[in-house]
């Protein structure tokens, strides 16, 4: 009962004093971006933020039986458009993977330390980048139990800890090997620029307790994490991870740093990037970065304008029914300083285009941290007045003879407007938006050769003929 009169006593400290909606920032969840698809493409960055990523675990690139890897990133002008692209969309890059040397031997690699620079000039370059990801998968399991193999592996391993602790890295290893084992590995290396870059599928594999096995490996010998098994099921519904257990066990090692998705894809829709990873991506934040509140100063703002916003609020999380819900806590709470923070941006009128941009997409993440794509879509919708789908209904009952790719494209105009008006100062700015983004439509289609006078004609006689208003 205290309990839930401390929520509620929240809840409702929230009404009066809406929050500034911020996930928490210790823990980041990323994803690979060789197993989104998305290896050294600029497209990386608006896919991490589609799934509600906070960042991107970068790839050198392919290596096969080359001596270095299929880097573009050597490229100033690439590296320009890269980071250009990520800043614009605020997705981070927390680490730099070496990928190819999941297929190719550690051990073996004559160029290995030349690769080793590469990739540390990468990780420079795309902003100070501190953590790397080296898989020792390549020189196969028997390096562990083989000496000579084994004394290979730490040698070449104190040389390239060397050059990243030079440079104020640290390179992440994955191995097969128990937390005994890693530390001693770790000791054997005697190198402050090597760590573990700790996989749970790896820990399965070999029949680890992931929460024991980290737990005595201690916070300071682990760099980051691959947060996911072989794929089969997304993280949520995977019998052998218990992740709240992780969550628990890491908040009492005091461990804080980046969780990247690199597998654990629903093998009945393994091609479907955006819902595996978003899925998983929305699961790691809800159980270990979950949305918290920053009170913010309503004082002095006029009671009953603080009254109407907390009405719309209540009006929207009734309306998707999240209402009386943890959920709908989050949302209404969202959405009331949604329409604060708008206020105060129009208000002071100071670089009102840049500091609306940063916002959207903080409010749209932010969204996307509580609830579905598909709720994320509806809350728009309702933002905006349902006129996306009002607008396309009507110009598909206008032009019944429009084909599959010109129905795409209105949907994409209009999606794309309902993004900019869900920021709009008000409904008559909001309006203006899906008629800018009709009349782009209609030139278009005049552009390939519909008349749209006498479509508009057209459609009023056969309304008129139905008995309906336009």
């Amino acid at each position: 009962m205290k309990k839930r009169f401390f929520v509620c006593s929240i809840v409702l400290l929230g009404m009066i004093f809406p929050s500034v909606v911020t996930l928490a920032q210790d823990r980041k969840v990323g994803v690979c971006d060789w197993m989104i698809l998305k290896r050294q493409r600029p497209g990386e960055f608006t896919l991490a933020k589609h799934v509600c990523a906070d960042g991107v675990e970068l790839d050198m690139g392919g290596l096969g039986k080359r001596d270095s890897f299929d880097n573009k990133l050597r490229d100033d002008a690439q590296v320009a458009i890269f980071r250009q692209t990520a800043d614009s969309v605020k997705i981070e890059i927390g680490a730099i993977a070496m990928s190819g040397f999941y297929g190719q031997s550690f051990i073996n690699k004559k160029s290995y330390k030349w690769l080793i620079e590469d990739c540390l000039n990468t990780m420079d370059k795309m902003g100070d980048v501190k953590v790397a990801f080296l898989p020792l998968g390549g020189c196969g399991n028997d390096w562990t139990t083989d000496k000579k193999k084994y004394s290979q592996v730490v040698k070449r391993l104190r040389e390239v800890g060397k050059m990243a602790a030079a440079r104020g890295k640290v390179i992440g290893i994955d191995t097969p090997l128990d937390a005994e084992g890693n530390l001693k590995l770790l000791n054997d290396i005697k190198s402050n620029g090597i760590k573990i870059f700790y996989k749970w599928q790896t820990a399965i594999e070999n029949g680890l307790d992931i929460c024991a096995d980290i737990k005595k490996l201690g916070k300071d010998n682990i760099c980051a994490f691959h947060a996911s098994n072989t794929d089969g099921a997304w993280l949520k519904n995977d019998k052998a991870l218990n992740v709240p257990a992780i969550k628990a066990t890491l908040d009492e090692m005091g461990w804080n740093g980046w969780l990247f998705v690199e597998r654990s894809r629903d093998t009945t829709m393994v091609k479907n990037v955006k819902r595996n990873y978003g899925e998983n991506a929305r699961y790691l934040k809800d159980v270990f970065a979950p949305v918290r509140f920053k009170m913010m100063d309503t004082s002095d703002k006029d009671p009953e304008y603080v009254k109407t916003i907390m009405g719309r609020a209540k009006k929207l999380t009734d309306e998707m029914g999240f209402s009386g819900t943890t959920k709908g806590d989050n949302v209404y709470n969202l959405i009331a300083n949604h329409y604060f923070t708008l206020n105060k941006i129009y208000e002071d009128n100071v670089d009102v285009k840049g500091k609306i941009y940063d916002y959207h997409f903080d409010f749209v993440a932010n969204l996307e941290s509580v609830c579905t794509p598909e709720e994320v879509d509806k809350i728009k919708d309702i933002l905006t007045y349902n006129v996306r789908q009002v607008k396309y209904d009507a110009q598909i009952e206008m032009i019944p003879t429009l084909n599959v790719q010109e129905c795409e494209q209105l949907m994409t105009w209009l999606k794309e407007a309902r993004e900019y008006a869900i920021c709009a100062k008000g409904s008559k700015e909001k309006h203006a938006l899906f008629k800018k983004y009709m009349g782009r439509f209609s030139n278009w289609l005049s552009a390939k050769g519909y008349n749209m006078t006498q479509e508009r004609k057209y459609w009023g006689e056969r309304s008129k003929a139905q008995g309906k208003k336009l």
